[in-house]
């Protein structure tokens, strides 16, 4: 075979793959009338129209509630909470709690030694009643004129002396002894029995469970949504239950850094079933409207000052002017420019032209 054969021969090959690598794409084109190629699909299928259909998915619009809802995080944390010491210093004698029990107000959790003071309080108790009897002499003999007022005032000055100092042993008897200040749970014991504990020394942590607050905070755009009395709406990530609380108590500014404004609410947690320190998804109904027109906030769109949507009707898309009502984050209200029934363009809306063939892909 000479030089120039195998050429021509090399030729034809590369035309004959070149022509079949183009060929599904020559056929996926038709030629117009007048010679425009125009893309075939099911709105032009073999026609002339000039413009391609798009496929949008669509929505066949229904009365539905409309609610309006504030939706933020929280935490979860207990009505009171305190660790639990000594008012004053010495070696701890005697411990009364479970770790993890729950304890009533007043009850005595635990002592450190007081003995000096009860010897202390014993002496003084031993003298009240040799000054009462010199009061009751020194009362006879004034009411004789067989003293004077001033010897008189003076023993019984001595009487209110010695009651004066049996209050303060008993109150430093009273620091000697540890007691519940609320209702709550006690936590794990820190010391033991023996232990030299001073008012630094934490001896456990008590915590009331039952109610609890929930801490959250609104930006300031609902800042007067949220006031005392306000109900919401919470639950807990891997919980399927619902739960109801009340707004007892809000912050009296904005936070500078977040500008948001801190509130409290108040859950009675019956049971104490719920334990502080935990998440919380918050919600808060502000408005409901029932039976009313809604679409996606991304079906509409702002054009020239008025607000428009598209709706579905003989494979066309038509324009169509609305008057929007209440807004949500991804709802609005439709006070007029629908209606019930309507086929409604959701996807694919700023690509739409009022007459543009459409495909409906799918109904959401």
């Amino acid at each position: 075979m000479s030089k120039k054969t195998r050429i021509a021969l090399i030729a034809v090959i590369v035309l004959f793959l070149a022509g079949m690598a183009l060929y599904p794409k020559i056929k996926a084109w038709v030629v117009s009338g007048d010679g425009e190629p125009v893309p075939t699909t099911e709105g032009n299928k073999g026609g002339k129209t000039g413009r391609s259909a798009l496929n949008v998915n669509a929505q066949i619009l229904k009365y539905e509630n409309l609610t309006d809802v504030i939706r933020t995080k929280g935490l979860l944390i207990p009505d009171e909470e305190v660790d639990l010491s000594f008012e004053t210093s010495g070696k701890i004698t005697e411990i009364h709690f479970k770790e993890g029990s729950t304890v009533r107000k007043g009850q005595l959790l635990a002592k450190v030694n007081d003995k000096p003071l009860q010897a202390e309080l014993q002496k003084l108790q031993a003298q009240v009643p040799l000054a009462q009897d010199r009061v009751f002499r020194q009362k006879s003999l004034l009411a004789k004129d067989a003293v004077s007022q001033e010897a008189y005032e003076s023993v019984n000055t001595e009487l209110e002396k010695l009651r004066a100092d049996i209050d303060l042993v008993k109150s430093r008897i009273a620091q000697t002894e540890l007691r519940a200040p609320f209702d709550g749970v006690i936590g794990l014991r820190q010391v033991s029995e023996g232990t030299y504990a001073s008012p630094t020394t934490i001896i456990s942590h008590l915590t009331k469970i039952s109610p609890l607050k929930i801490e959250f905070s609104v930006n300031e755009a609902h800042v007067n949504n949220v006031k005392a009395g306000t109900v919401l709406t919470f639950s807990l990530d891997n919980d399927m239950s619902s739960y109801q609380a009340t707004v007892y108590a809000v912050e009296s500014n904005l936070d500078k850094q977040t500008l948001t404004l801190k509130a409290r609410a108040l859950y009675s947690n019956p049971g104490g079933r719920l334990k502080p320190g935990l998440s919380t998804n918050i919600e808060i109904r502000l408005q409901e409207i029932k039976n009313t027109l809604v679409i996606p906030s991304l079906s509409t769109i702002a054009e020239m000052g008025r607000d428009i949507a598209y709706v579905y009707k003989d494979g066309k898309a038509h324009q169509v002017q609305l008057k929007k009502g209440m807004r949500t984050a991804s709802s609005i209200q439709v006070l007029s420019g629908l209606n019930a029934g309507d086929t409604l363009l959701v996807t694919g809306v700023m690509q739409l032209r009022d007459g543009l063939p459409v495909v409906i892909d799918s109904f959401e």
